[in-house]
């Protein structure tokens, strides 16, 4: 009988913990009022918003480079800058080493650089030398990052970013209409479980709109 009533309670202690083990909108991640329309086609998009400068941003790095490995096969990562207007001078940094087709071998040696030394990148000339010391020609750098192209990126990702509501990073937006955080969803690791479950909930979602002829 106490071996009974032990087990019952046990369950009773347990119901409220299995009751919150799933994630819930409003709570571990926020549905936006006005989705954005994704720029990645059949893939589901995750489109993660970061600042060169924020150490959770860099914290996330490595658990966010596993997660990618076996991200699922239906969905796509996107990076965009976040635009806060200290921040600017960074996204501009991001575009100009895609324009000049270093970002794989720049991004995370940036990141790290500006984590170590907080102050030292936050005009073109250190950033250009910081591109020159990893092999890239100074003058095509400055050209780029100088270039209509990169102003245009830039202030597109400045509109998303007001689109989204993103008002601090890292955050990330799942197929421009889920919108989460490591703090909302309890933690990176929570974080990153919670990107596979919108990635899922917005592919059955697609399925159910009905093909346009």
């Amino acid at each position: 009988m106490k071996l009974f009533l032990r087990s019952c309670l046990m369950t009773l202690f347990l119901l409220p913990a299995l009751a919150h083990a799933g994630f819930e909108e409003g709570r571990h991640y926020l549905a936006l009022p006005f989705p954005a329309q994704v720029e990645t086609g059949d893939k589901i998009e995750v489109r993660e918003f970061f600042w060169y400068g924020c150490p959770h941003c860099y914290v996330l790095e490595p658990a966010l480079k596993s997660w990618l490995k076996k991200m699922p096969a239906n969905a796509q990562f996107v990076r965009t800058p976040g635009t806060a207007p200290r921040w600017m001078i960074h996204g501009q940094a991001y575009y100009a080493f895609e324009a000049v087709g270093e970002l794989e071998k720049l991004h995370g040696a940036f990141f790290k650089a500006v984590q170590e030394q907080p102050a030292a990148f936050n005009d073109e000339k250190a950033i250009a030398g910081f591109a020159a010391n990893h092999g890239v020609d100074r003058k095509k750098f400055s050209e780029a990052f100088n270039s209509f192209g990169v102003r245009l990126k830039l202030e597109k990702a400045k509109q998303l970013n007001q689109d989204l509501n993103v008002s601090s990073v890292p955050a990330i937006v799942v197929d421009g209409k889920y919108l989460t955080t490591a703090a909302m969803a309890g933690g990176e690791g929570q974080m990153l479980k919670l990107l596979d479950d919108l990635i899922g909930k917005a592919a059955k979602e697609r399925k159910k709109k009905p093909s346009k002829k």
